[in-house]
């Protein structure tokens, strides 16, 4: 079963900055890229950041170039987002998604629940 759990989310104020990770099992997390999307309140899907399978190709919506990166470690089967700089419109849900294949923008198929980030002075 595959299973994406998300975590390290949390209130942070302006310009301050958070680590979230994805813990993936029940798949090779090593041959798939990896996504981040956010959702923030009343709005829709926002593509965020992506990873290819081995981690040498990475991603960014404008939104976060700069401020965000990105990174996996295949021997721990985890999925990371650094957010520095973070702004009151980084306040989303945030949720790791597995690609169908080891490039990104391929499709997902698998959601992890989500983490929270609260982004307010």
């Amino acid at each position: 079963e595959v299973q994406l759990v998300e975590s390290g989310g949390g209130l942070v104020q302006p310009g301050g900055s958070l680590r979230l990770s994805c813990a993936a099992s029940g798949f090779t997390f090593s041959i798939y890229a990896m996504t981040w999307v956010r959702q923030a309140p009343g709005k829709g899907l926002e593509w965020v950041s992506g990873t290819s399978s081995g981690g040498g190709i990475t991603s960014y919506a404008d939104s976060v170039k700069g401020r965000f990166t990105i990174s996996r470690d295949n021997a721990e089967n985890t999925l990371h987002l650094q957010m520095n700089s973070l702004k009151a419109e980084d306040t989303a849900g945030y949720y790791c998604a597995k690609e169908l294949a080891p490039i990104v923008h391929g499709g997902v198929d698998y959601w992890g629940q989500g983490t929270r980030v609260t982004v307010t002075s």
